[in-house]
């Protein structure tokens, strides 16, 4: 698998930065207090954990597979979270094939491992960053699916997904560990290329409006 080239994507909202182990210690400044909203999201619980997740999500951009972020506030210039592009897909076409990729571009990908600190939960921050990585993902990648997943009894997450403007695609049951300890059903969503233009007039809409007085 081809290596990842890390960037920078950013809008006045939010900056998402290139992850690094010196990010760490203040991610885990971020949560580091009461975690009732993390139950059933993938968060560190201390600050080793901490250290060991952010070294594991490098290990995985090494490999070309992730792409991994810490997400700033660019109001305050604090760090609120992290989130990361999994699972870049690079399908293998016969030779001269029309969907043939080119160079520096990927097939499909998923966004997820995405957490914020509560204080950064239920703002504009989710909105402007899912709108800067799925512009990322549809016109510099030029993918043909984003993928969103979350456990399906996850009722927030999957309502922020649908307001994204992701489709359904269904619910695999007992599809994996969940982060509490039971085994997760998993919801599925979807964004597909021929959706984007239409998903992203309605996030850019939301955006605006949200800026009104």
């Amino acid at each position: 698998m081809q290596p990842v080239r890390p960037v920078t994507l950013w809008d006045p909202k939010v900056s998402l930065e290139p992850l690094t182990a010196a990010h760490a210690d203040a991610l885990w400044q971020t949560v580091s207090g009461p975690r009732d909203t993390f139950v059933l999201t993938r968060v560190p619980a201390s600050l080793e954990a901490m250290r060991a997740y952010v070294e594991l999500a490098l290990e995985e951009q090494a490999r070309g597979v992730s792409l991994p972020f810490v997400t700033r506030s660019a109001e305050d210039g604090q760090i609120v979270g992290s989130t990361r592009f999994l699972t870049i897909e690079r399908w293998t076409w016969p030779p001269a094939h029309p969907m043939q990729r080119a160079p520096g571009c990927a097939d499909a990908v998923e966004i997820g491992a995405t957490w914020l600190a509560p204080a950064a939960q239920r703002t504009a921050i989710n909105t402007h960053a899912k709108l800067l990585m799925l512009t990322h993902a549809f016109e510099a990648w030029e993918v043909l699916r984003v993928t969103l997943k979350t456990d399906a009894r996850n009722l927030r997450s999957r309502a922020a997904i649908e307001r994204i403007g992701a489709r359904h695609d269904g619910v695999l049951r007992a599809h994996m560990p969940a982060f509490d300890g039971a085994v997760r059903d998993t919801a599925f969503y979807s964004i597909v290329a021929s959706e984007w233009p239409a998903v992203k007039a309605k996030l850019a809409s939301r955006i605006a409006a949200s800026g009104k007085p």
